[in-house]
Order: structure tokens, then C-alpha cells, then sequence
């Protein structure tokens, strides 16, 4: 039996900045993370501008600038009428204008380090203990056999896939989503392109993300049509690559394996409720995103932020916070989390449909307004950027 006053489960972004923000406030939080460790290979690994602020209030800007990582300034969409350009960070007046991509392990290794982080890896969570009408802990297995935690208060950050979620029986708004995500890796060269590129090709789409040495790419396809690509072969994989990115031609052979390619099966959805007595989700457990943007680290981190703020201020008051402190998360976090998704389904409708179903491959009226009048450029980098409503830290105790 683990006894602490906050249980956070998942060692993901959103808990180790939930546990790290709680701790400084006093207030004894464990976190429970199924795996080992961190290194895994992680599709999300974009730290945003908002993010970086965060990590600058907390003392650790200069140890994440230390990390491995690429500045992004701007994205580009090439299309076979022009390159249009659809967001510009440097246009933005903020101390950091621009996305970092990190790999999310040395990320979460680094918030791990701080803060005296009791972490309880390899602990997978089964089951939400209750009683009296309320969630008083989880309990599930780990290497050394069943356990089970006695909390004041357990947050659910275990993801799209949360356990919890599902042990609670929440209900949710699904909303439909057009496209699914294969996702591989090629070599970079130091003569290719810079940052982020969007390549449209004929019924395709791939996202090109730089980090340093490699290329992490993503080819979207229409929704469900993984198994039927797969069944043409790799070879006809590596061909429709390759002319859609034709600089890649040299590298698309060193794809020899469908085991290099993973599937993300894209869902969006939103927890009509995200709390009862004595439990709280947020982030992708409270509200799965699409990966467009890449925005879904940097809301579920604005949502620890949002959460520590009530629920360390419930415990200095010598209480775990009520149903009705818990539903002032909800109620502040609701608006960033329905308007990003709002904007997603009209690009992914306006944007990422039209390219996967071989529609007209002219430009949406939406860049072509933002090549003619490049200062609102500045618009769409601050909606991805710094987010509808970004958070700051809650002052340590």
C-alpha cells in the first residue's frame, strides 16, 4: 500500500509537470508509469512556446535549451502550384518564437530529475479503488506484484487509451476524423530543407519533421485504408514516397520492413465530464487530440498547470479539493480544448481531406490569403504556439 495525497497516473508530460508543480506547493503526490523507462519511440515531441515560458518560471530554460532538439520558425506546405507558408513563429513577440523539437524522453527524463519526483515505474494501473462514493486510489501490478494506493485525490494522466477513464465509465463527444498517420523515419542529409515541411502530392500527403540526423515522417491516408496499403506492399510504399518527396528517392530502399512503419489510428474526443469525487483527467485522457498542429502535449501540460493551481491551493487550505473545485478545472480548460478542436476539424475538412481523396490540388482559400497577406501568418503560429488560454505556474510554497 502506497498512502500519499495525490496519485498521478502516467509519466507522460502532463503528470510529471502536474507531480513537479505539486510538489513545490507542498503537497505529497507519487506517480504511477507503467513502463521501465522513458525511451520509447514517441510520435509527439514538440514543446511549444508556451511550454518553454513554463519551463523559464520553473528555473529549467537553460537545462531544456541544453537538450538535443531543433528550432522550427516556420512551416511550409508545398503543393504543385507554389509553396505556400501557413504559420510564421518567428512573427510572434515572445520570448521563445519558435517550436522546439525534443525527443520526449530526454524531456521527461529531464522533469523527472527535478523536484525529488517520487516515481513508481512499472506500476501499471488495473483498477480505481473506491468507497464510500468516492475514488480513494488505484490499484494494479508491477514487477514485485499487486499493489494499491490510497490517494485523497487521483489525476488520470494515462492518455487517449486512459484506464482510468475507462474503469469510471465517462462518457464522451466523439468527433469523426478523415485520416489515419503512417509513421517511419528516413536519414537526413545536410543539404536537405530545414524545419517542418507538408508535401501534397497526388492522393497524398507526407509531413516531414527535422531532427538533425533523421527525418521523421508522416504519411496521411484516409481513414482506415492502413491494412489496404500495407496489402500492396513495401515496395509500392517506398514508390508512392518517393514521388511524392523526390528528393527522398536515395533513401526510401533503407525502408525494408512494414515493422518500421507504425500506425497512428487518429481519434478526437471530449469527456462530457472530466472529474467525480476524488478523481480528475486531463489531457489526452480528458480530451484526445489530432496530431495536426501538434498540439496535444502542449494542452495536456496547460492542463497540469491549470490543475495544480486548484488542487494545491485546495491543500494548503488542509483538504483535498471538492467536485466543485474540480469542476473549475473543467470549466477553464473546456474553451482551449473545444476551440483547438474546433480548428483541427476544419483543416483536417479543408486541408488534409481534400489532399488524401484526390480532390483539386489547388491551395484551400485559407493559405492563399495567408500568402498574399503574410502578417497574419503570425495568427495561426500564435493559435499553435501559445494555445487559446496558456497558463503560468503557480508560485511554490
Amino acid at each position: 500500500m502506497i498512502s500519499t495525497d495525490v496519485c498521478v497516473v502516467g509519466g507522460g508530460p502532463a503528470g510529471l509537470v502536474l507531480a513537479l508543480l505539486l510538489r513545490r506547493q507542498g503537497v505529497r503526490t507519487v506517480v504511477l508509469e507503467k513502463h521501465e523507462t522513458f525511451l520509447r519511440d514517441f510520435r509527439g515531441d514538440t514543446v511549444h512556446p508556451s511550454t518553454l515560458r513554463l519551463m523559464d518560471e520553473l528555473g529549467l530554460g537553460d537545462r531544456i535549451q541544453s537538450l538535443p532538439h531543433r528550432k522550427v520558425f516556420q512551416f511550409d506546405v508545398h503543393y504543385p502550384t507554389g509553396v505556400f507558408r501557413p504559420a510564421d513563429f518567428a512573427r510572434l513577440r515572445i520570448s521563445h518564437p519558435y517550436v522546439m523539437f525534443v525527443p520526449q524522453w530526454d524531456f521527461l527524463e529531464l522533469l523527472a530529475s527535478v523536484g525529488d519526483l517520487p516515481i513508481y515505474r512499472k506500476h501499471e494501473v488495473t483498477s480505481v479503488r473506491r468507497a464510500a462514493g468516492r475514488v480513494v486510489g488505484v490499484a494494479g501490478t508491477s514487477a514485485d506484484g499487486p499493489f494499491e494506493v490510497d490517494a485523497a485525490l487521483t489525476v488520470a494522466c494515462d492518455g487517449r487509451h486512459s484506464t482510468v477513464r475507462r474503469e469510471l465509465g465517462l462518457r464522451s463527444k466523439e468527433f469523426g476524423v478523415p485520416i489515419d498517420v503512417l509513421w517511419f523515419r528516413l536519414p537526413r542529409h545536410p543539404d536537405d530543407p530545414e524545419g517542418l515541411f507538408g508535401q501534397v502530392g497526388d492522393r497524398r500527403l507526407v509531413i516531414g519533421i527535422d531532427r538533425g540526423d533523421t527525418w521523421q515522417l508522416g504519411y496521411v491516408v484516409p481513414k482506415g485504408t492502413d491494412a489496404a496499403i500495407r496489402a500492396h506492399g513495401l515496395g509500392a510504399f517506398r514508390e508512392s514516397i518517393t514521388e511524392t518527396v523526390d528528393w527522398l528517392a536515395d533513401r526510401t530502399p533503407l525502408l525494408t520492413s512494414w515493422d518500421e512503419v507504425s500506425t497512428l489510428t487518429v481519434r478526437m474526443d471530449r469527456l462530457y465530464r472530466w472529474h467525480v469525487p476524488g478523481a480528475l483527467l486531463i489531457g489526452d485522457a480528458a480530451h484526445a487530440m489530432s496530431p495536426v498542429g501538434g498540439v496535444g502535449i502542449n494542452l495536456a501540460i496547460q492542463d497540469a498547470v491549470a490543475s495544480a493551481r486548484v488542487i494545491g491551493a485546495a491543500f494548503a487550505r488542509g483538504r483535498a479539493p471538492t467536485e466543485r473545485e474540480l469542476a473549475r478545472v473543467q470549466r477553464r480548460r473546456t474553451f482551449p480544448a473545444a476551440g483547438t478542436q474546433l480548428v483541427q476539424r476544419a483543416l483536417q475538412r479543408a486541408v488534409l481531406q481534400p489532399a488524401v481523396e484526390g480532390r483539386p490540388l489547388r491551395p484551400p482559400l485559407p493559405l492563399r490569403v495567408l500568402d498574399r497577406v503574410p502578417a497574419l501568418r503570425a495568427v495561426p503560429a500564435r493559435l499553435i504556439g501559445v494555445g487559446l488560454r496558456p497558463e503560468h505556474a503557480p508560485p511554490s510554497r
